[in-house]
């Protein structure tokens, strides 16, 4: 019986391009990926969620009962534990399951599984005595009877290998060869991103072989080993074809994805193999549109294939429905409409596996990356959806609040120094859905009851809290993303007049939200839904907002998506009228910014005061530029002037920056240096500001307590609060200004190591009268904390 495994292709190739700003393709967050990989054995289907670094793997087993579909088990490897990435990649043959599991730092192995009616057991874990903490062994799985491939991706610098295992009469696995890539692969080349077997031969791509193109192998057994039968690369592949990402094996018939063909349009081969090899390929024929990664994932079963295109209309997603004619022979692709709606950036058929009754596929990028999966039935020759399933997602952390946490080098399960937990509030508690991840965090005291209150920015919008009794947070509201607005990783708020303006970047039409913080006061029956009490609309997408309290401007900075854009600079407002603002002008820097547009990433605009005496009393706008620091006079809206710009050495993207209190020095952030491996350790930049047209870097601070991706900082009095990403809030002692030391820190992310990646802690705010300093942290939620003062430095 024929057997075929679907390679699974990662998320970050999928994700939909994002606008101008530090994350890069591939940076993000991962997130659960539930639907990354689909299976169906008899009646039950089997959906993959390996992405989850906050929980282990797992592999779901869902079956028909009634008019549903029920989830009968939960798969994890023997001994989870949490990033195992168990559920990598899955295949299956008659009542046996494998499951690759691929954790960081670990050599990674596979599972097999027996079933019988209901019941799961797990009868092996396959692992490979040379491999190496890099081999990522379980990138891709396929099994047929009592064969099994399992490949190591990342063997051999990533060139990729593949070992075979065979069970003995009495069910016992063991490895019995290993196939190294063949000659002429290089590092990177990933022999082994997918595998099938057929009759006995191993089938094994390497997808980013001739430069990207793409290549298939096929192997037979021999006495000693396994010898290289064909090479199958058809001649009309297009650079980064990434031909083999996905192979399915049906009866007469082979075919074989490259969803990187003709500008990510994608392509699909047909192979007819006979006892001479496979057979010259045929291109299915394909019209289609650029990005609709056709042939991400495919599935035979019979006369019919699914191929998937989880680019399709914007990273929505699509699948394809083929006929065959004739043996060998398919006709011409028609795209269904399995569903009445997809959701943005659901990614819509990244896995797919299709039964002659029932069919399902993945949805990996729904709910924000946490993935969901669809489940067909087929009845009188059409299909329709019965279920949609998904897993329950969420940090797996609860919440803390009534009794604070002493920080002893520990709060909880949490590593800190010199800083107590008073309360912390998971994503969920203040509003946050399946999948949602917090961001940006600002601050507001009413000055008619003199309570504190945490703005708290989600994806999908912002959440209010009360925080005048610390221990006992109250999720007052919460006020939704503009309506037309997808949902944003960037979510940005500042505070004026008793109102908060809100922004969001990547977000289409979403403008700049005005909301008015004195409704805090007469709610009832919290949490409650918010309106906006006006929006502004000569801004579609911006990255960050500043607003200069003392002048009550305000200026969105890396503004993107239409209407008045100012290069990306700084886009002026006038929002002495809170209500009613503004547009007031633009400013920017050619001579900065990755596209030489003057595109600011954020900023700090103040009225100056500092010890250069020709600028005192100017309104200043100290902007961190992608590439430099840019410092502008921008009292004149009408006539904004540039009066310095300054680089510095081993720039990875000049992200944020803090000025202090007597406007002498600034403290900046680079985002990208630590992950691009320009440093060894989170560097802070220290410039010497007090002649504005003369900035001087007189200090590069590399922390030797961590490594993490340094991100918002904020100076108050002679410490710094700075969000790092992984390594959470770290407290820097500036009493000698140019020599800053780490003196506290909270690690919000309370698993994994601290080196240099996206999540963790986006952003804080320390300027409440009470001492609180509040702390967002992407997947996790909201903390609240207090900063005790230390005689020494952390050693």
């Amino acid at each position: 019986m024929i057997r075929y495994a679907i390679a699974l292709v990662s998320l970050l190739a999928l994700a939909a391009p994002v606008a101008a700003q530090s994350m890069r393709d591939g940076s993000q967050p991962r997130q659960a990926g539930f639907g990354m990989a689909v299976e169906i054995v008899g009646d039950q289907v089997l959906v993959a969620e390996p992405n989850d670094v906050r929980a282990p793997g797992a592999v779901y087993v869902y079956a028909k009962q009634g008019a549903g579909w029920t989830q009968l088990a939960k798969l994890t490897a023997e001994v989870p534990t949490r990033g195992d990435r168990f559920g990598s990649a899955i295949a299956t043959s008659g009542d046996r399951l494998i499951v690759g599991a691929t954790p960081e730092g670990d050599p990674g192995g596979a599972f097999v599984f027996e079933h019988s009616g209901s019941e799961w057991r797990q009868v092996a874990h396959l692992s490979a005595s040379d491999a190496a903490a890099a081999d990522s062994l379980g990138t891709a799985v396929a099994i047929d009877g009592d064969l099994a491939l399992v490949a190591a991706g990342g063997a051999d610098s990533s060139r990729g290998a593949v070992y075979v295992f065979r069970a003995d009469g009495s069910g016992a696995w063991s490895q019995v060869a290993r196939i190294d890539a063949p000659e002429g692969t290089i590092a990177d080349d990933r022999f082994g991103d997918a595998l099938a077997l057929q009759d006995g031969s191993a089938i094994v791509a390497a997808t980013r072989a001739d430069s990207g193109r793409g290549a298939v192998y096929r192997y037979g057994p021999v006495q000693d080993g396994w010898s290289q039968l064909e090479r199958i690369a058809p001649e009309d592949r297009t650079g980064n074809a990434r031909f083999g990402s996905a192979i399915s094996i049906g009866e007469e018939t082979v075919l074989v994805g490259a969803p990187g063909a003709d500008g990510f349009r994608g392509a699909v081969y047909s192979f007819r193999p006979g006892d001479e090899g496979w057979g010259a390929p045929a291109r299915v024929a394909f019209e289609g549109t650029p990005q609709e990664r056709f042939g991400t994932s495919i599935s035979i079963a019979g006369d019919r294939a699914w191929i998937g295109a989880p680019g399709s209309d914007r990273f929505r997603g699509g699948v394809y429905h083929l006929e065959r004619d004739a043996p060998g022979t398919w006709g011409t692709p028609a795209k269904v409409s399995l569903v009445d709606s997809l959701p943005d950036g659901g990614a819509f058929g990244g896995a797919i596996a299709l039964g002659e009754s029932v069919g399902a596929v993945g949805i990996p990028g729904e709910d924000y990356g946490m993935g969901a999966a669809a489940v067909f039935e087929r009845a009188d020759g059409s299909w329709s959806m019965a279920s949609r399933v998904e897993s329950e997602g969420g940090s797996g952390l609860a919440a803390m609040t009534g009794s604070p946490v002493t920080c002893d080098g520990q709060a909880g399960e949490f590593s800190c120094s010199n800083v107590d937990l008073v309360a912390f509030l998971p994503v969920a508690a203040i509003g946050g859905d399946r999948g949602v991840r917090l961001n940006d965090i600002w601050g507001w005291k009413d000055p008619e009851t003199g309570k504190e209150y945490a703005l708290v920015g989600r994806v999908d919008g912002t959440s209010f809290v009360d925080i005048s009794d610390p221990a006992h947070p109250v999720f007052v509201g919460d006020l939704p993303k503009t309506e037309a607005s997808p949902g944003s990783t960037w979510r940005d708020i500042k505070v004026y007049a008793d109102h908060a303006f809100i922004v969001a970047d990547g977000a289409g039409p979403h403008g700049m939200q005005v909301f008015d913080l004195t409704r805090l006061r007469d709610v009832q029956d919290a949490p409650v839904t918010f309106s906006v009490d006006a929006q502004y609309d000569r801004i579609q997408s911006a990255h960050n907002i500043v607003i200069n309290e003392d002048s009550g401007f305000a200026y969105t900075v890396g503004n993107s998506g239409g209407s008045e854009t100012c290069g990306g600079g700084l886009h002026m407002i006038d929002i002495h009228d809170p209500l009613n603002p503004t547009f007031a002008g633009c400013f920017s820097d050619p001579t900065t910014g990755r596209q030489k547009t003057g595109y600011t990433h954020d900023a700090q605009c103040v009225t100056y005061r500092g010890p250069d005496e020709e600028h005192q009393g100017r309104e200043i706008c100290f902007g961190a530029n992608e590439t430099a620091l840019s410092i502008a006079d921008v009292t004149d809206k009408q006539s904004p002037v540039a009066i310095s710009m300054a680089e510095y050495p081993n720039v990875g993207y000049t992200h944020q920056a803090w000025l202090t209190e007597d406007h002498r020095y600034l403290y900046m952030d680079d985002e990208l240096d630590e992950l691009n491996g320009l440093v060894d350790h989170t560097r802070t930049l220290v410039w010497d500001v007090s002649d504005l047209d003369d900035p001087v870097l007189v200090k590069e601070f590399l922390n030797p307590n961590t490594t993490s991706i340094d991100h918002n900082l904020y100076v108050k009095g002679d410490k710094i609060f700075q969000s790092n990403y992984v390594a959470g809030l770290r407290i820097l002692d500036i009493q000698d200004p140019t020599e800053p030391r780490e003196v506290g820190f909270f690690d919000t992310v309370p698993f994994g190591d601290d080196g240099p990646r996206f999540d963790g802690s986006w952003s804080n705010y320390p300027y409440f009268e009470s001492g609180v300093i509040v702390v967002t942290s992407g997947y996790e939620g909201l903390f609240l904390l207090r900063y005790r003062e230390a005689d020494r430095p952390i050693s």
